[in-house]
């Protein structure tokens, strides 16, 4: 049995053992495919060659629409555009052999997202807590890394779960932190960025103080004037 990988999206192609040149196939009456369907716990026939004729004939049209295409020379079948929901066994049939495929379909990898967990440090605190998470994922696996090393790791295989993983850096850490997600084919990398995440209390107030306090006196320049406006008005009616 031949293992192949292929992220969704992408076209593969199952090539058999039988080349052009093969001269089995002058004594072939036929050529065919199928694929375990897991909704009816069976094998069902997808696409069949007839070796004579190079007549085609599909099965299943309304799961593979126009996204099988096979090889009359040789027999190998190409599915284009795969989804998640076409993992499984594909076995390949002809007069003289059966061959056999397990096609597993990984979905897009979404990238980590990493969050900090805790408040603002008070000066008695050293630790930043961080965490990084992703949604609806199967058959990954999360990692944390400092540089180039491995610091913790997760995985799951199951359908659509989440997961998370935290870590704890200094303040003051100057290395190269990231969070990675992968599967067997691809990864996907988040850095973390400690002065942006990983602020302290003073850090904080030293960044938003001056800002808010700019806010605040001009919302205090405004009220005074709407205030001024509605005196002198009242005054002049007194008047009238």
């Amino acid at each position: 049995m031949k293992i192949m990988s292929v992220m969704e999206g992408e076209s593969v192609t199952l090539h058999n053992d039988i080349t052009s040149r093969d001269t089995k196939l002058y004594y072939m009456d036929y050529i065919e495919w199928s694929w375990f369907r897991p909704e009816e716990s069976r094998n069902v026939k997808v696409i069949q060659l007839d070796v004579k004729t190079g007549d085609i004939r599909y099965y299943y049209d309304e799961i593979f629409r126009d996204r099988l295409q096979m090889d009359i020379q040789t027999g190998s079948l190409t599915i284009s555009n795969i989804r998640t929901t076409d993992s499984g066994l594909y076995q390949m049939y002809n007069t003289f052999s059966v061959e056999s495929f397990n096609v597993t379909v990984y979905a897009g990898l979404p990238t980590p997202v990493i969050t900090r967990y805790s408040t603002c440090s008070s000066g008695s605190l050293q630790n930043c807590s961080l965490l990084c998470s992703v949604l609806n994922v199967s058959h990954v696996t999360l990692s944390w890394f400092k540089g180039n090393s491995l610091l913790s790791s997760i995985s799951v295989s199951d359908l659509n779960n989440s997961i998370y993983l935290n870590l704890e850096v200094e303040y003051q850490d100057n290395n190269t932190y990231s969070c990675v997600l992968n599967n067997h084919i691809r990864n996907q990398t988040q850095h973390l960025d400690i002065t942006e995440l990983c602020k302290t209390c003073a850090d904080q107030f030293h960044c938003c103080g001056f800002t808010e306090a700019v806010i605040r006196l001009v919302i205090s320049a405004v009220v005074g004037v709407a205030t001024v406006a509605i005196v002198v008005h009242d005054i002049r009616t007194s008047f009238h």
